[in-house]
């Protein structure tokens, strides 16, 4: 199943070299259509406080933002919806605290949590890490095959994630959208950034 958005930044502030709304914004401008937003040292009450800016640009460039992790969050922040790992709050039960309208993505790392995800209600899936990356601590990715074998297989739509940059995603199939985090986060130029990324995912 196509994906419905393209390419997500994961906005992380710690790995941003410039303001972090102003990735945002010129990400967004480069063709990011959903902004994911992932703090994982800070508290609740930080955490809040900065999705909110978030979601007010987000509002603004008319552009999904997420939170990654707490559904107490997003709908304290009023995000369009919420990332959810394995060991977070299942999908059904975040389904039933936000009703049908909102946003609920899911992280798999196999075929199978790919099957529960679309069983469960998941509107989209994040499926990964394809390739090693340093943000999450991946020496090793599950690679470019799996990830086509499930872009064929799944019921609900994917976003590629893991080590993902200009130079290899031009490897990343058709169907799935593209997630990322330090490929723009660490770069001066991320509106320029994110369309290359967009130029080389032929979609």
């Amino acid at each position: 199943m196509r994906a419905p958005y393209r390419l997500c930044l994961i906005l992380t502030r710690e790995l941003c070299v410039l303001d972090p709304l102003r990735v945002a914004e010129e990400a967004v401008a480069g063709g990011v259509d959903m902004i994911q937003v992932r703090e994982k040292e800070c508290s609740a009450a930080e955490l809040l406080a900065w999705s909110c800016q978030v979601v007010e640009l987000g509002q603004r460039l008319k552009v999904p933002v997420i939170i990654n992790d707490s559904v107490e969050v997003m709908l304290a922040a009023e995000a369009s919806g919420v990332h959810l790992g394995q060991d977070d709050m299942s999908v059904a039960d975040a389904r039933q605290l936000l009703g049908e309208n909102k946003l609920i993505g899911l992280s798999t790392h196999d075929l199978e949590q790919l099957e529960d995800a679309a069983l469960s209600g998941a509107n989209y899936v994040g499926f990964g890490p394809v390739f090693a990356t340093k943000t999450k601590g991946y020496t090793e990715g599950l690679g470019v095959e799996k990830l086509t074998t499930a872009a064929l297989l799944a019921q609900v739509p994917i976003l590629a994630i893991g080590g993902i940059a200009v130079e290899n995603a031009w490897m990343i199939p058709g169907k799935a959208g593209i997630a990322v985090s330090s490929a723009i986060c660490s770069n001066k130029e991320p509106q320029k950034i994110a369309h290359a990324l967009l130029a080389k995912n032929v979609y």
